[in-house]
């Protein structure tokens, strides 16, 4: 017997994006990486309850963490669990992997921020960014080249 699935994530294995951070940073590389998680986390994530907006990538101590991400409890939750919604959790990458990035944000200035969670493979996967943060003036070039870029295919269109 196929078990049921979700109708807001059916299909499309996202679970959720974080789309301010094309706005606010240049994601100049993307790293995959698994997520330590409890049960409840997991079946909140299958309802689509989470959010990556004010949550960020940290290095400790030779380890990935993320600090911030909103995963909503169910109301239906463990009664001897205390959830709590937004606990660090690990992230779990390779040594090459974690090493590389610890060498850009140390060294280099960069920051690390999530992009995607999404589900692969039955697993709760997240897309982190290695980023540069963009200035105003950068944020108001993309902006107006967005803009062109859809004037642009509005002007083809009509002929």
């Amino acid at each position: 017997m196929a078990a049921k699935k979700n109708k807001d994530t059916a299909g499309t294995g996202i679970i959720v994006l974080n789309r301010q951070a094309a706005h606010d940073y240049f994601i100049e590389e993307r790293f995959e990486a698994g997520l330590v998680l409890e049960g409840w986390e997991v079946k909140s994530l299958r309802a689509g309850r989470a959010q990556l907006k004010e949550s960020y990538v940290t290095l400790k101590n030779g380890e990935a963490w993320l600090l911030g991400a909103h995963i909503s409890p169910l109301s239906s939750a463990s009664t001897h669990v205390s959830p709590d919604p937004i606990r660090t959790r690990k992230l779990l990458l390779h040594r090459r992997e974690l090493s590389k990035l610890i060498g850009h944000v140390e060294r280099k200035g960069y920051t690390l921020i999530p992009l995607a969670l999404y589900w692969k493979n039955g697993r709760a996967k997240l897309e982190i960014g290695l980023a540069r943060g963009k200035k105003q003036h950068d944020k108001r070039a993309a902006e107006r080249e967005r803009d062109w870029q859809r004037e642009k295919q509005r002007i083809l269109k009509q002929r």
